[in-house]
Order: structure tokens, then sequence, then C-alpha cells
């Protein structure tokens, strides 16, 4: 029997198989060292964007969400709501929200891009308590013209979160950056002006 020296072939084919299993475990043990150095999915849901469904939020209701660790209303408002504003602007700190407590694109009397839909971080502005919407006009008295009330010190904000004279909190409830993906979906938290 001659000797015909090495396949040099299957040399190769064997080279070339044992370096795609090499290189198939080196990424396989790599992969959990890489992905250990990413932030925890708490810890970017704590600073990234809520997107809220607008579509199954009723005229007059308000939905809480949380965005950074903080509550967050959405109060898709009526007409009479919105008819309301005009009418506190006599009663409120800061009727034209000259403050920085909102985006510039939210410095207008109902404090938003689109005058139905507010969006507020739910955070009083004097000791960072957590206010009640107290939307209806009946439930503070026959001169409450409806908004948001902090039972721990009294302050009191219309329906576009403008504080009311008079009261502890200094400044308006503060307006988060925000965007409308669409007619039924909202991002809290980024907008285009940010991006």
């Amino acid at each position: 029997m001659e000797n015909s020296g090495p396949d040099l072939k299957k040399r190769r084919v064997l080279l070339a198989a044992s370096g795609v299993l090499g290189a198939v475990a080196a990424v396989g043990a790599a992969t959990p060292f890489f992905l250990s150095m990413l932030p925890s999915a708490r810890a970017r849901a704590a600073g990234a964007p809520v997107e809220v469904d607008l579509s199954k939020i009723e005229p007059g209701m308000l939905v809480r969400t949380e965005w950074r660790g903080m509550p967050v209303w959405v109060l898709h408002r009526t007409p009479e709501m919105l008819a309301s504003l005009p009418k506190t602007d006599g009663i409120v700190a800061d009727p034209r929200s000259e403050y920085a407590q909102q985006p510039d694109y939210c410095r207008n009397e109902d404090r938003s891009i689109q005058p139905e839909w507010f969006v507020v971080i739910a955070i009083c502005t004097h000791l960072g308590c957590v206010p009640l919407p107290v939307l209806t006009v009946a439930e503070l008295g026959p001169d409450w013209p409806g908004g948001f009330f902090c039972p721990c010190h009294g302050s009191k904000y219309d329906l576009a979160g403008r504080v009311f004279k008079d009261v502890p909190a200094p400044l308006n409830l503060v307006v988060p950056r925000y965007e409308f993906l669409s007619d039924t979906r909202l991002l809290i938290g980024a907008d285009k002006q940010s991006s």
C-alpha cells in the first residue's frame, strides 16, 4: 500500500469547521459578559420615554402613568373644561406660564400641544406631595373651577396645572416633554425638539 500523504482537502474542511465552532463558542462565552454591561430593564425603564394609548381615554377622563419614577397624569379635557381656563386667569399666580415649568411648545393658556390633551407631572410644587384630581366644580364648593387639589397643605391648581394665588405652592405643575406619535399614541419623556 502506498502512502500518498495527507489529504489536504479533508484537512482544510476540518480546520474550517474547527474555526467556525471556535468562533461560535467565543461569541457564546462573550455574550453574557457584554450583556451584563448593559443597563437592566428596570434602569432603562426609569429614564426611558413612556407610551400612552389615548384611544381608551374618554373626554373628561384622567389616566395615571409613571415616568422616571414620577406620577404623570394624562387628562382628556372636555370643551367645558377648556372653557373654564380663561375664567381662572385672575386667580392663578402665573396665567401666561412665564416660569419654565413646561416646554416652550406648551407655553400657552392650556399648557399643551393639543388643547384637549393635558399631560402633567403630578407632584405639588410646594413639598412634593401628589395632589388629587378634583375635576368637577361641586367637589370643593361653588367657587371651585375644577382642577387639582393638594390636601397636604391646601395648594390648588386649575385644569391647566396653573397654581392659584395665595397657596403654599409657588409654581405651576411641571409639564414634561412629550409628543404625539399618532392620533391615539402619546410619548412622554421625549419629543422631536430634544432628540
